[in-house]
């Protein structure tokens, strides 16, 4: 029996085309408050690297923020830069967290993905990002 799918391929770009550049940010005029943000999504998509079919994401990005807020309509389209960008899932929610802690260095950041089912499997992605803690040693000096 002929393979008619083995000629079939969709254009997969490279994580290169990932646009952390659009990426804006706003000061966070409440510092000392703990505040926790949330921002969720229904359509977070990406690409299998391998055949070019789609992934489909519930996406929650939560964070604390220390100084910085990250700017909306700047968090939307670089997210709409992954759509055809040929990345694991657990690759892309990695890459998501390492993006966005190094753009805001919040107290604290969790990425959760939630990928639809493929071939009978759903994926859960969960990344943390926790700030180190600055610590200072006394030196004596003799």
């Amino acid at each position: 029996m002929e393979d008619k799918y083995s000629d079939k391929r969709f254009d997969i770009l490279s994580e290169k085309n990932i646009d952390t550049a659009i990426l804006e940010t706003l000061d966070f005029q409440y510092q000392d408050s703990n505040t926790s943000v949330t921002i969720g999504t229904i359509e977070f998509t990406s690409v299998c690297p391998w055949t070019g079919l789609p992934d489909t994401a519930e996406l929650f990005i939560t964070y604390s923020p220390s100084k910085k807020l990250v700017e909306m309509k700047s968090l939307k389209y670089y997210l709409l830069s992954f759509r055809n960008v040929g990345i694991l899932q657990e690759h892309a929610a990695n890459r998501i967290l390492k993006d966005l802690s190094k753009l805001l260095k919040p107290q604290f950041m969790e990425i959760e993905a939630r990928f639809e089912s493929r071939g009978g499997l759903n994926t859960l992605v969960k990344v943390k990002y926790e700030k180190e803690k600055e610590t200072l040693k006394a030196i004596k000096i003799k």
